[in-house]
């Protein structure tokens, strides 16, 4: 079955807008990537300022080749100067989980 990876990320007020535009100029790049399945980001509504970046990949394998290939070259990207944009997120920490049971929508 799949995998399940969800960067849980704390980002101030102030710094989500930045956040999500940083996302949408980087949309697209994880959809080529051998074994990825799915991806959301979701954004807090109420009482948090945690927001979660859900992946699900084919295994664990396919997950590590995009961390060490595609995903490393897209945060290494410089800003003004040649030098790497501040984070927009304060802390971060990532979940993973082993799907065991899913469904969706009859008829789909």
């Amino acid at each position: 079955m799949s995998v399940v990876k969800i960067n849980v990320l704390t980002v101030p007020a102030e710094q989500r807008e930045v956040l999500e535009k940083r996302f949408a100029s980087r949309a697209h790049t994880v959809e080529g990537s051998d074994g990825f399945e799915w991806f959301e980001l979701l954004r807090p509504v109420e009482g948090t300022d945690t927001y979660l970046v859900y992946t699900r990949w084919r295994d664990e394998e396919s997950f590590k080749a995009w961390m060490e290939g595609p995903m490393k070259a897209a945060h290494q990207g410089g800003g003004e100067g040649g030098e790497r944009p501040r984070p927009a997120a304060s802390d971060s920490t990532l979940w993973s989980f082993e799907v065991v049971q899913q469904a969706g929508p009859k008829g789909a």
